[in-house]
């Protein structure tokens, strides 16, 4: 058996890991977690369900704040602006933190403004449709949109954001046209959807589960490249007709800081996030929404999202989109 001396105690902290280390750090005041998007959709859900977590783990409160509009970017120049200091987070999602830095002409902040701490979940958007909508099928769906000759309506959960973009690349590759009606999160847009007054949309998965398992809205195909787990019966929208083929998309959830904070900041907060996707009850809940766990460190983070900010790049040049952050 071997025994420390007291020396040697003393100078183990020094000879740790900075991981272990940084998992010692706590704010020791509140904080607050600013979501990009209204109350409703699937990033105030992450939000509330991170909040929570670390609010008990820590034993500091954390507060959910929504700042949506402008395509998330409003929220998250909350956050750009804020001290470096672990005690503002942002729930960041593909929108203003991959789609947005090609999309928009006049943003205030870049990829650097922010640090990735950990992604939290990937899910595919969905294709739903108001059960009023003659259309079961993704080529019937197809058909009745050029009937329509444009007439038809999709709502989104904000200008810029996936399920936005993703109706955006279907209509390209479909040859089809509708009316975007813009609204300010997901919550609202499936208000809308629910009643009629859009008569489709891509949305994520997570939000619109359990509207689509009441029968409230139809599920013709997720953006993913394979079908969803949580929804087995409905096929993935590449493998339904030809012209759709190069089509996938996925979303993600993930927390942020702003730039400067603290490399241990971010490696203790990452643990934490780390603990929370390893519960089983966190891949349940996110299995029933219809998405899967995303664990990593911040380095793999980061990657992502490079990666992701890349190819939305490419997109949005292909097609010509481009709009002002106002």
């Amino acid at each position: 058996m071997t025994v420390l001396t007291r020396r040697a105690a003393l100078a183990l902290p020094a000879l740790l890991p900075a991981t272990a280390r940084a998992q010692d750090w706590r704010p020791g005041q509140p904080v607050r977690i600013i979501v990009p998007a209204a109350p409703g959709g699937t990033a105030d859900a992450m939000a509330r369900l991170t909040g929570q977590f670390l609010q008990t783990r820590w034993g500091t409160p954390a507060v959910v704040e929504n700042r949506s509009g402008a395509g998330g970017t409003i929220g998250t120049m909350e956050v750009v602006r804020s001290a470096p200091d672990g005690r503002t987070m942002l729930l960041g999602n593909i929108g203003p933190q991959a789609i947005g830095y090609s999309l928009f002409r006049n943003l205030q902040y870049r990829p650097d403004s922010l640090a990735a701490v950990a992604n939290i979940i990937r899910a595919p958007n969905v294709l739903v449709v108001h059960p009023s909508v003659p259309a079961q099928t993704v080529p019937e769906f197809v058909a009745w949109l050029k009937r329509e000759n444009g007439r038809a309506t999709y709502g989104t959960s904000g200008m810029g954001q996936s399920p936005h973009l993703s109706a955006v690349w279907f209509n390209q590759l479909a040859g089809t046209q509708a009316e975007a009606i813009h609204h300010r999160g997901a919550g609202p847009l499936v208000i809308d959807l629910i009643a009629g007054n859009v008569q489709f949309a891509f949305d994520n998965l997570t939000t619109s589960m359990e509207h689509i398992r009441s029968g409230r809205m139809r599920a013709l195909g997720v953006t993913t490249a394979e079908r969803s787990p949580g929804l087995p019966d409905v096929p993935a929208i590449r493998e339904t007709m030809p012209v759709l083929a190069p089509y996938e998309v996925s979303t993600w959830f993930g927390v942020f800081v702003p730039a400067g904070t603290p490399a241990e900041i971010i490696r203790s907060v990452n643990a934490d996030m780390q603990a929370m996707l390893a519960l089983p009850e966190t891949g349940a809940r996110f299995t029933t929404m219809g998405g899967r766990t995303a664990p990593g460190t911040p380095e793999d983070f980061a990657t992502f999202v490079r990666a992701e900010i890349d190819k939305w790049g490419g997109v949005i040049r292909r097609e010509g989109l481009q709009m002002d952050a106002t």
